[in-house]
This record gives C-alpha cells, structure tokens and sequence, in this order.
C-alpha cells in the first residue's frame, strides 16, 4: 500500500509498505477513506514536537471503511466508520474508571505509533464508531471536533452561561460550535482581527474581542463587570492562559484545552476569592464523538465551512509543507485517501 512517511522533520514522501496484516481478535482492518490534518502534524513536519521518533507515517483525525474483522467482531465488510485514534491500554487507574482519554498509557495514532496518511490500517473495533448519517469526508473532522465537545462537557456549565473561548484557530472554533450547542451565549478572543472576521461571517459568531492592552475593559463591559460563567482556553500559549483566570467570574470555571511544556502561575487571593474551577481536558471519549457525529448529522455543525482545503495522498506532502507555512485562510484541510 501507498503511504506518506515524514522519514524527519522537512521531509515527506510516498512510501510503499506492506498492506496490513490479517486483524487479530477484537481488531478491524480498514480502508482508509478520509483523513484530517491537525496542528500536530504540521508540528511533526516542522520538527517541533517533542515526543516524537521519526520516520513517522502521521495522521488521526480518521474516517474509513471495514475490511477485515478478526475474531469477536461483527462488524460487516464496508460499514462506514470514524476512528478513536487513541489507544488506551484498558487497565491503569484513568481506564478504570472510564477515562481512556487520559490512559496512563495512551498511544495515538500518528504520534505514538504509525497513523492513517495511508490506505489501510488495523485497530482494536472498541476504537471505532458508526458513521451514521453522516458522509465519510465530514466523518474525518470528528475527533478533532471532539476535543472541543469534550471540553464544553466537562465545563459542567448549563444553558444560559455566557462562555468565552480564547483562539479562533480549528480547536477553538471546535469549542465554540459546542459552547453553542450547548446553549451558551459564546463570545471569541484572538489576536487576530482577520480570524474574528472570519468567525463571525462563516459560522456566525459575532460577539468577539481582539486581545490587546484592552481586553480587560472589552470583559467588563461585555459581561457587565461579571467576568464570563466560563471561559474556555484553546491558544496553546502560557501567558494567554495565565491571563485567563481573569476573564472567569466568581463561581465560574476556568477550562483549559491546549497543553504547554510551561508551568501555569496564577494569582491565589484570585482563585480562591472566586471559588472558581480550573479544569484540565484532554482528547475525548466515545460519548463525545458520538454526540459530534450526532450533532454533524442533525446539521448543527457547518463541516461545510470548517473543511477550506483538500487534496489527495498522492499530493499530500507538497500541500502539506505548503501549508504548514501559508495558514491565510486555513481552517481545516482534509486528504482523500479512498473512492
């Protein structure tokens, strides 16, 4: 099978390898339909992720059809599927008691082991999902669109609340589409203007503040003087998250969804005045990619909007390094791997 391999950092190519073998009990063997590229893999392009060993065959964010099912799996040949790409091992604390999204163990496709810029690949059958009304190329934005899912759940934050998400970038946008599902009143803060603009005239999110020396009198006012019921950080970037302990109001909660190698500092008569909650979220679970699918299938989600560039495997490592450098106007690419 073909396969795109980052064999280091800058330098991708067409690979043959071998076809998958035969999938052991409780595995599936899958032709691999669709496949989104995240964040991560322009990191591992550019050499900028830290765990990682290379030559490296990327990509998780999965949508595929069944091949082969090994034994204990009825699951028929062709039924169309979208993928957990995080393997969890079923036995440290955070899998026993429901969180494989935090397994101690935890290998992801693309990062850990090899993924899905590929035509076939084997995982275990607890890791996939029906694609139920929904079409294979809007199946391979769930995962990513389920961290953002996952964070609004665990916000534990009802209707009504008025949410602030910090970066407009595909996770925040994720974040912010759920906020709103959720039925909270959802405002944006970026950097950028232009990326403003975009939410509001592509998705509708007209409520947004540009981060400058401003932005503390911007919360006031939009929140009259309250600060935000919940506020949801997905820039990735220490200071933006130690500034954002500020925007939450009393009784609130703070959730961040990006991860940095830094240490967080923060102000402790703040906190604590506020009994608020700060939340780590990490990945997702089956109960969020099911609701994104849900959500997908109702219409509730404009996939539509979110994919802005495509291309093929056989052309995936040229627009792959291109588009690691030229971001004007990306908000999800996505590679056509199957018919």
């Amino acid at each position: 099978m073909k396969a795109v391999l980052c064999r280091e950092p800058g330098v991708l190519e067409i690979v043959e390898r071998p076809s998958p073998a035969a999938p052991a009990a409780g595995w599936v063997r899958l032709a691999v339909s669709h496949v989104g590229i995240c964040g991560t893999d322009y990191h591992i392009f550019e050499g900028k992720h830290p765990f990682l060993e290379y030559p490296r065959v990327m990509g998780h964010e999965i949508s595929a059809t069944v091949l082969e099912a090994g034994d204990g799996v009825v699951m028929a040949v062709g039924t169309p599927v979208i993928v957990n790409p995080y393997l969890s091992c079923g036995q440290c604390i955070a899998c026993r008691q429901g969180k494989p999204n935090c397994c101690t163990n935890i290998k992801v496709l693309g990062v850990h082991t090899d993924g899905a810029f590929c035509e076939e690949i084997s995982v275990p059958a607890e890791n996939l999902y029906a694609a139920k009304g929904v079409s294979l190329e809007a199946a391979a934005t769930t995962e990513f669109l389920a961290i953002g899912a996952h964070a609004v759940r665990r916000s534990m934050t009802g209707a009504g609340a008025r949410a602030l998400v910090i970066g407009a970038g595909p996770i925040g946008l994720g974040a912010a589409i759920f906020s709103r599902i959720a039925g909270h009143e959802v405002t944006l803060l970026d950097t950028s203007t232009e990326r403003l603009q975009m939410a509001s005239e592509r998705f509708g999110f007209t409520s947004g503040i540009v981060a400058n020396e401003a932005t503390a009198e911007a919360v006031r006012e939009k929140t009259n003087g309250d600060g935000f019921d919940v506020v949801f950080d997905a820039t990735g970037y220490g200071p933006s998250m130690e500034k954002a302990f500020s925007f939450v109001a009393h009784g609130g909660a703070l959730v961040l969804v990006s991860v940095v190698k830094d240490n967080i500092r923060f102000s402790d008569p703040e906190f604590h005045k506020r009994e608020m909650m700060v939340i780590g979220s990490r990945n997702a679970t089956r109960v969020d990619f099911e609701h994104v699918a849900d959500s997908i299938a109702k219409g509730l989600v404009p996939v539509d909007k979110l994919i802005t560039h495509r291309t093929t495997l056989a052309d995936a490592p040229r627009d792959l390094a291109r588009w690691a450098h030229e971001k004007n106007g990306l908000i999800k690419a996505v590679i056509t791997i199957g018919n």
